[in-house]
């Protein structure tokens, strides 16, 4: 019986892919379980002794003998978090160079700026939420207002002598009293400042009269009753402050703001190196001392898949975005 050269062609052509992807898939194993053969870069992109420099060298301590390669963190700070963040996504898609990203340069970024120098959804791959730390809403020591509720009456009587001080213009800080503005409607004039210390200086002489940051940067100011706290804007109270009540249970319910970084490579990175540094990230953000040394500094630990960090980091694009939009800012370079 003849055969038919058309059935025999694609038969071969068959076979031949088949291989083709056994191969792949044989060899995508090897570059995982290979990796890494080299050095690997860890990029801050913040100044030294910040707290994403702390995350990075806690991470680097351990990683570094996980992977018998040394971890060298480097700080490129500068432009709210791009410059750092333009180097991670430049770099080869080989896993070799990895970057602790933030909110800014990442969720927030695409809508505050008009240009970015990467796309983040594009040019960047999540690898792993590595922690979170919700804002704390501060006052002057001598501000009548004990609750949330007091604050915004007080807020709503003081008209344009109301002004509320952030740690930049567009961070977290800032977009979060834009929310909350948004929310409880009151009217007030942002002053932003380069950084916590200067913000809470601001608001302890009375220069300006609220102000939302993480707490740490806060307590030299806390403990010198100089400012106090009124809620804070995680869902739940944190552990770390069980009596300060939350924005949510104030009379907002579903408030919610957080800053939170975490691990990003190239984009084209192999999913199976990705996958690697995630299950290994992992293991060390459940190491009892890293979770300790970690919660001392207020921060939440986080973990879990790249996949769920991704699908956070659109969440919050959405989010953040929409808010952005409604007041206006923009930060174009």
């Amino acid at each position: 019986m003849k055969k038919n050269p058309l059935a025999t062609f694609l038969t071969v052509l068959f076979a031949g892919l088949v291989s083709l992807g056994a191969q792949a898939q044989s060899q995508s194993h090897s570059l995982a379980s290979d990796w890494p053969t080299k050095p690997i870069r860890l990029i801050v992109p913040a100044s030294a002794g910040s707290s994403l420099d702390l995350i990075a060298r806690t991470l680097a301590d351990r990683l570094r003998v996980m992977w018998k390669q040394p971890v060298i963190v480097e700080t490129k700070a500068g432009g709210g978090g791009l410059i750092g963040m333009d180097a991670v996504a430049k770099a080869p898609h080989d896993g070799y160079t990895l970057g602790i990203g933030f909110n800014g340069p990442i969720a927030f970024g695409p809508y505050l700026y008009a240009r970015m120098p990467y796309a983040p959804a594009r040019d960047l791959l999540p690898i792993v939420l590595t922690t979170s730390q919700p804002n704390v809403l501060a006052v002057q020591a001598s501000n009548p207002a004990h609750t949330l509720g007091e604050f915004v009456e007080w807020a709503k009587q003081q008209g344009d002598r109301f002004s509320y001080a952030s740690v930049g213009a567009g961070s977290s800080s800032h977009l979060t009293m834009e929310l909350f503005r948004s929310v409880a409607h009151i009217e007030a004039v942002h002053v932003p400042y380069a950084g916590s210390p200067p913000a809470g200086l601001s608001l302890a002489a009375g220069d300006t009269q609220a102000l939302f940051s993480v707490a740490p940067a806060l307590l030299p100011l806390i403990h010198g009753q100089r400012v106090r706290l009124i809620a804070v804007t995680s869902a739940e109270r944190s552990e770390l402050m069980k009596d300060l009540p939350t924005v949510a249970e104030s009379g907002y319910p579903g408030f919610e703001s957080l800053a939170w970084n975490g691990l990003f490579t190239a984009s084209g990175t192999p999913s199976e190196v990705v996958r690697r540094i995630n299950a290994d990230v992992n293991t060390v953000l459940q190491d009892p001392a890293v979770r300790e040394l970690l919660a001392a500094q207020g921060l939440v630990v986080g973990g879990g898949s790249s996949e769920a960090f991704k699908a956070f980091i659109d969440s919050e694009g959405r989010k953040w975005g929409a808010i952005i939009a409604k007041v206006g800012i923009r930060l174009d370079q």
